[in-house]
């Protein structure tokens, strides 16, 4: 079986399985049957890449997920042990999935609405400007960084400098938070789509239509977060995904 003729479950239509995604489920199915126990150390990164037919960038990417699904754990010199055999949910460097989350509803919503009745010409510049950005770029850990920054402008048009400051604390998780749902779970274009949103509702001045525009966002990452955990996807013991 080709991977890359794969289908993603839980999205209509077909949509081809990256090698990343093939070696994520590969590895997490091995943990979640038991085939490596709590405790159990991972083959070395080499094996791995030997064994699985991949390349080492696309292998590490797999690992760092493994470990904000809290599946396993990288120790510095000795490698990546199991610390879980199944996924309770992801963690984004000091916060999980659930609380971020919570907190983002209770402040980029109102923020969304404040900003678009304090927003000066000068905001509007700069959002419109970095969501053009956005949707040219191709490189994932440049619009990863233009993500958090375009979250980040948006408080910053509420001319609030608390809700600034609170999105700023968050900015290293909103950052992986955001690697996380482009790698696993194709979140780019609809983002970029939902931030379009958010900007046009700001230039219109519109409170209602911005914070409704920022729920609906947050409802997405919501629901791919939720769909990326309880995936379940079949995968042949050996993935066959060419080098990339």
């Amino acid at each position: 079986m080709n991977l890359s003729d794969s289908q993603t479950g839980g999205v209509p239509g077909p949509r081809r399985v990256s090698a990343l995604e093939a070696v994520l489920a590969h590895l997490r199915g091995a943990i979640e049957r038991g085939e490596y126990a709590i405790g159990d150390k991972l083959p070395s990164e080499a094996e791995l890449c030997r064994t699985l037919e991949v390349s080492r960038p696309v292998l590490r990417e797999a690992l760092r997920a493994l470990q904000t699904m809290g599946l396993t754990v990288s120790r510095t010199g000795r490698g990546t042990f199991v610390v879980a055999d199944a996924v309770a949910g992801p963690t984004f460097g000091d916060y999980s999935a659930g609380d971020l989350l919570e907190v983002r509803r209770h402040v980029e919503i109102p923020v969304a609405g404040y900003a678009a009745l304090r927003r000066t010409q000068d905001d509007l510049d700069r959002l419109t400007g970095l969501l053009d950005r956005m949707e040219r770029e191709t490189d994932t850990a440049a619009w990863v960084a233009m993500d958090t920054r375009f979250h980040l402008a948006v408080a910053e048009a509420s001319q609030n400098p608390v809700f600034r400051r609170v999105i700023e604390e968050l900015r290293d998780a909103l950052a992986r938070q955001s690697a996380f749902l482009n790698e696993l779970g194709g979140r780019r274009e609809q983002s970029d789509c939902e931030h379009r949103a958010v900007v046009e509702a700001l230039i219109a001045g519109s409170e209602h239509r911005a914070a409704d525009a920022m729920t609906h966002h947050l409802d997405r990452v919501e629901s791919t977060l939720a769909d990326i955990v309880r995936r379940a996807r079949p995968v042949p013991s050996r993935p066959t995904s060419s080098r990339q």
